[in-house]
Formats: structure tokens, C-alpha cells, sequence
């Protein structure tokens, strides 16, 4: 039986077009090669060359399509998606100047893996691509009471409220989904000044999101993976322009968790 509300939309119905305020893909990576070691142990090498990468983690290797965003000065949104694994992707943000890295893992589980929590799920794994300086990505609470608002196109505009470290409510101001509004888990990520890695994963619907902000720009660069209307597995990018609408502060003793 299904649960949602009426005229609750599907993951493709909503998607459409939301990449429009987008940041352009760069060549900047092109004919350099990565070697990323993660903390639990996970060691990525990685080989760039126009819109396709060679990747090897000791658990596998291939050639696939990759996506590079320069996000922020030296960082750069890197997307890796997997022919051999539709229900798989990987988002490595990486800052080449600081040789810090953090990798985003989400799978579209079956649904019988996933009973009471969200369909799609994430690893989070921070990392080093050299010697590193500055602090480390690492979760934060630097969000929490912050509302803002997220304009993707002239059709997509939608308001973020970050609730604790745990979850964020979000409602369509504009577009197909107006009027439609949840709460669904979430992570963030602070991976520099002004910057952050915030991600979701919905449970009406089976799908999940990664996105860098950079506050200092007021731009959102990210992507979707799940599960369309007609059962397909979609990885669709998407971007914003940033608006702070207003911030909530909390009594000592009295923060969320």
C-alpha cells in the first residue's frame, strides 16, 4: 500500500531541469592522476582524463564516466558513476591545494535491507590525497537553525530548515512539488572555511543527495541518486544559488542533538 500523500511526486517528476543553475564541468583535472587514503583504511587511486576515470580501491577497478565541478578555489566536486554498479556511486570532494578528501558512497538498497530507515544509504570517508594541511573534514553542527533557500531554476525552488545533526526539513516553494514538505535524515560535513558537504536521504522516496555549499560564493553543487517512476536507477546533478532567510539560536542546555 502506498503512503504517500496524493500527488506526492516521484523522484524523476521533480528532478527535471534542476540542474539548470548549475556550476559547468572542468577540464582543470584532466591527465592527473590521484591516490587517496581514506581512514578505515580504503586506499583510492585515481586517473582523470576528459569525462572518463580510471579508479582502483583493491576491491575493484574500472573505467567509468567522471564529472568534475570546480566548487571552490582548488576544490573540485568529482562524481564517478559505476556501468558495473547502476545501484552504485561515489562523490569525492577534493581540494588539491590541501590534498584533503572526503568520499560520499551511496547504493540503492533492496528494500528488504532497508526496513524502517531510507532506501539509499551512505558511507561517509574522509582522506588524504598527500601530505594534507588544515583541519580534516569532519561533521558538524555549524547548521543547525539555519533556514535557507535553494533556487535550482526558474521552476525549483526549495527551503531548507537544519534541524539538529541528524535530520533537516525541507518544503517546494516553487515548482512541482509546492506545497509538498518533509523531514528526512541528514549529514553534514564542514570540509573548509565557508564550506560544507550536506547530504539527505529521503524516506517517502527512494533517494539520496550529496551537495557541496560554498557560502562564500552562495552557490550548491550536487547531484540525486534513486529510484524514477518507472523503476530505473537515475544519478542526476543538480546546483543552486544559496539565500540565508534566518537563523535560530538555542539556549545552553537546550540544543538539539
Amino acid at each position: 500500500m502506498n503512503q504517500n500523500p496524493k500527488d506526492w511526486k516521484t523522484y524523476d517528476q521533480f528532478a527535471y531541469g534542476i540542474d539548470t543553475n548549475r556550476l559547468a564541468p572542468t577540464q582543470a583535472l584532466d591527465g592527473t592522476s590521484h591516490t587517496i587514503a581514506f581512514e578505515d583504511g580504503r586506499t583510492l587511486s585515481l586517473s582523470i582524463s576528459s569525462d572518463r576515470a580510471a579508479w582502483s580501491d583493491g576491491s575493484g577497478s574500472g573505467s567509468d564516466n567522471c564529472e568534475v565541478i570546480e566548487v571552490a578555489d582548488s576544490t573540485y566536486f568529482i562524481e564517478l558513476v559505476f556501468a558495473s554498479r547502476p545501484k552504485e556511486c561515489e562523490t569525492l570532494i577534493l581540494n588539491t591545494r590541501t590534498h584533503r578528501a572526503l568520499s560520499i558512497y551511496s547504493t540503492v538498497r533492496d528494500k528488504e535491507q532497508s526496513i524502517g530507515e531510507p532506501q539509499v544509504a551512505q558511507i561517509f570517508r574522509a582522506g588524504t590525497a598527500g601530505e594534507a594541511t588544515t583541519f580534516k573534514p569532519a561533521e558538524t553542527r555549524d547548521l543547525i537553525g539555519l533556514r535557507a533557500h535553494f533556487t535550482y531554476s526558474p521552476n525549483h525552488t526549495y527551503e531548507h530548515t537544519y534541524l539538529s545533526s541528524q535530520r533537516y526539513a525541507w518544503q517546494c516553494l516553487v515548482g512541482v512539488q509546492r506545497g509538498h514538505g518533509d523531514v528526512d535524515l541528514a549529514t553534514t560535513y564542514k570540509f573548509d572555511e565557508d564550506q560544507y558537504v550536506f547530504t539527505f536521504r529521503e524516506f517517502k522516496i527512494p533517494v539520496a543527495s550529496t551537495f557541496f555549499y560554498n557560502f562564500k560564493d552562495m552557490r550548491s553543487t550536487g547531484k540525486f541518486l534513486g529510484i524514477a517512476g518507472d523503476g530505473s536507477i537515475q544519478n542526476n546533478p543538480a546546483g543552486a544559488f544559496i539565500r540565508k532567510a534566518s537563523m535560530t539560536y538555542y539556549l545552553s542546555g537546550q540544543e538539539p542533538v
